[in-house]
């Protein structure tokens, strides 16, 4: 049976951190803030904003946020974050995905200071974690390696396997296994004899986005399993990519849906504000 990682723990952990190097900012007379831009009223987003604020509150961040009407344009939305790049009390600036379709989700990620870029999603901050030589990392594969680390799992020279291909989890994910030597392989929707592959990972992260893909059958005995999934099943409850019940017989160590994953991008999100408070 699979030990179990408990992202709760090591998020708490994370928080404690963050809490304790605000307390010296401020002694200081520094002061950490994070912007946090929603457009529109999709319910998902706004549970998303709240639990930032929440989390904000808890470790002695200001939260500062920008509620936009559904119908908001482009030049308006690229005007606030100018304002913002320009603002010394905000250190982070975050805009809360998806965007409503009139507008262009790359021109407003790119218009970011990459200073104040917490999700690390500006082609600048993207090239320097393919370098290796990055000061922020996107928050859910950091808080994927985060709990790997938790755990006391070498990454270096183990099978890693990553299921899919996102630029906000699972490239950078590969990225992050590659640079403490793991051997990576990279699996999406065109993949052929799927489960061949994913049957020889030491280490499998799946980040597909699809309900219970990850079977029994598809995992080697002892493989450490992390599951990044965030699905609703038909009764409506939060679960992952992975089968949780018949995968933890098999695995070494695995992560829950929810109280897995979840938390740890929140935890990073905060730190990540911290660093750039710190860069500023």
């Amino acid at each position: 049976m699979a030990i179990v990682i408990n992202g709760k723990e090591v998020a708490a952990k994370v928080k404690e951190e963050v809490k304790e190097e605000v307390k010296l900012l401020n002694a200081n007379g520094i002061e950490v803030g994070l912007a946090v831009i929603i457009v529109g009223d999709n319910p998902a987003s706004r549970v998303y904003v709240n639990n930032k604020k929440k989390d904000c509150e808890e470790v002695g961040i200001h939260s500062y946020e920008y509620a936009l009407s559904d119908d908001t344009t482009q030049s308006e939305l690229l005007d606030l974050i100018k304002k913002l790049n320009n603002d010394k009390n905000v250190n982070g600036i975050l805009v809360q995905l998806p965007l409503p379709k009139q507008l262009d989700e790359k021109e407003v990620l790119n218009a970011i200071d990459p200073n104040k870029d917490v999700d690390a999603f500006h082609p600048v901050n993207v090239g320097k974690i393919m370098i290796g030589d990055y000061s922020f990392l996107p928050c859910t594969p950091a808080g994927v390696m985060e709990l790997i680390h938790s755990a006391n799992i070498d990454v270096s020279g183990k099978h890693c396997v990553v299921i899919g291909r996102s630029n906000i989890v699972g490239k950078p994910m590969s990225l992050l296994l590659l640079h403490e030597h793991g051997t990576v392989t990279i699996c999406h929707s065109r993949t052929k004899n799927i489960s061949e592959i994913t049957k020889q990972a030491d280490i499998l992260v799946a980040a597909v986005g699809i309900e219970k893909f990850v079977t029994a059958d598809m995992v080697k005995d002892g493989a450490v399993v992390i599951d990044v999934g965030m699905n609703k099943n038909a009764e409506g409850k939060l679960c992952g990519d992975v089968d949780y019940l018949s995968v933890s017989e098999k695995a070494s160590y695995i992560t829950p849906v929810p109280g897995g994953v979840g938390p740890m991008t929140r935890a990073i999100l905060l730190r990540n504000t911290l660093t750039a408070a710190k860069i500023q």
